[in-house]
């Protein structure tokens, strides 16, 4: 399997969209707990720790077993990023677990609001960041009608149409079928090197996604795999998704 790696569960308390989200009730037990029993049954995670400003979340990961990283205020609010997040949880446990402070060591970087993913999702893109020796691997979902070539812009007033890119309207495409392939990253997991997410990658242009290296790599997720909640909808999907797999599981 490699190197041994780090997961880092990153869950903020609060939510405009979906308030107290990560510790919601989901299809038996709280949001958040499905990320983290995930990251912990991933093959290859050495140290799961879990980087929150909730004090409930902080409770129901150390019962799990996880090590808490305690966020502070200015990298919990809305416009604190992923990477600085995760950044100060890796230098928040090195002392304890100095193995993770070793620039190669793997670092899966898992959303505690994303309750259903496929279960090798994770094996999956740290095998895929071994093998390929890259900098980072994210998960990616296949965009279907709502590809790129057939989006446009709307003048709401008067409702006029124009391409959003080029000069016809849907690449003059009209069957999805004959659409070309296109991703989009569906927050299942991020793989990153150590290096990587310190930004000690040469070369590497300054921005919000420097964190990624020079070297991205995608893994691609089944449409519907992976449930990101962002909208009280998505707990309707992921509770009758879970619920599903319980079924599967009893009947197996």
């Amino acid at each position: 399997m490699g190197r041994d790696s780090v997961a880092i569960v990153l869950g903020r308390a609060g939510s405009k969209g979906v308030p107290g989200k990560n510790t919601r009730m989901l299809a038996g037990k709280p949001c958040a707990a499905w990320t983290i029993e995930h990251a912990m049954q991933t093959a290859g995670v050495r140290l799961v720790a879990v980087s929150t400003d909730s004090p409930q979340l902080q409770t129901m990961a150390s019962a799990l077993g996880a090590h808490v990283v305690d966020r502070p205020a200015e990298l919990a609010n809305d416009s604190a990023t992923v990477d600085d997040a995760a950044r100060h949880a890796l230098r928040a446990i090195k002392d304890e677990h100095p193995w993770t402070a070793d620039a190669d060591t793997p670092v899966l970087v898992l959303y505690a609001n994303v309750p259903v993913r496929p279960t090798d999702l994770c094996e999956r893109a740290l095998a895929r960041l071994g093998e390929s020796q890259c900098d980072s691997v994210q998960s990616y979902e296949r965009v279907g009608k709502h590809h790129p070539w057939w989006m446009v812009r709307l003048d709401e007033e008067a409702g006029c149409l124009t391409p959003w890119e080029g000069e016809v309207l849907n690449h003059g495409v009209h069957r999805r079928q004959d659409l070309p392939p296109a991703y989009l990253p569906d927050g299942g997991v991020i793989a990153v090197t150590r290096r990587a997410l310190m930004l000690e990658i040469d070369g590497v242009e300054p921005g919000p996604h420097a964190f990624f290296g020079a070297d991205r790599r995608g893994i691609v997720s089944e449409p519907g795999t992976v449930v990101d909640i962002d909208e009280e909808a998505d707990f309707v999907r992921a509770e009758a998704l879970l619920a599903g797999q319980r079924v599967s599981e009893k009947v197996t």
